[in-house]
């Protein structure tokens, strides 16, 4: 395993980068302030599944097959960027109005499933991800520490406990205003139209991504 000042600075650094914008925490952040705390959990549990994929393809070495592919990233980057606008046309179209969870400051409840599966999908079909992990996850390898695999898994999982933590707090934040913001329909509807510029932008992002 890595020693323990390594594990402490690599823990930081992803905690750091857990805060800092990107796709999948504004990805929480927005389904967090619309469907409330329990959908942005489940979605952060989704997408920290998505994260154990991205690390035994790495530990697998699958990372820099895919890597070295044009033709693997552009058909994933183009099916993420599809996923995501679709979610914007969900988001765009959803009723506004009051119903009856208005009163509660709640959109309907998702299922469950859904809401982790969508997680796992925003996740795994970044190609950006599995990049990142490639490039990052072995710079803190250390070679005299023993198994190479063993330490990627060890910070596979370091990473995903950090995005845990930063990823919690951005929910729990998002969810308390966006039950604020839900109490009132016109601000509903304006939440639905953010959440869905918000989709759109980063199918966009994701589309224009280049290797």
């Amino acid at each position: 395993m890595p020693s323990l000042d390594t594990t402490v600075a690599f823990f930081g650094l992803a905690l750091l980068l857990g805060f800092t914008p990107g796709p999948d925490n504004l990805f929480v952040l927005m389904q967090s302030a619309t469907h409330g705390r329990r959908a942005g959990f489940l979605v952060v549990l989704g997408l920290c599944t998505g994260l154990l994929v991205h690390t035994a393809a790495v530990v697998l070495g699958l990372a820099a097959v895919f890597a070295a592919s044009a033709t693997a990233f552009l058909a994933l980057k183009f099916l993420g960027a599809a996923y995501l606008a679709w979610l914007a046309w969900n988001a765009w179209h959803a009723p506004g109005e009051d119903g009856p969870h208005a009163a509660a400051g709640e959109q309907p409840p998702l299922a469950a499933g859904r809401l982790f599966l969508r997680g796992i999908l925003m996740n795994i079909t970044n190609p950006k991800v599995v990049l990142f992990f490639l490039a990052l996850l072995p710079q803190f390898v250390e070679q005299r520490r023993g198994a190479v695999a063993l330490q990627l898994v060890w910070l596979g999982l370091v990473f995903i406990v950090a995005t845990l933590v930063s990823f919690g707090c951005i929910t729990v934040l998002a969810a308390r205003i966006g039950h604020w913001l839900r109490a009132c329909a016109p601000a509903r509807r304006m939440q639905n139209r953010l959440a869905a510029a918000v989709f759109a932008g980063l199918a966009a992002r994701l589309a224009l991504a280049e290797r």
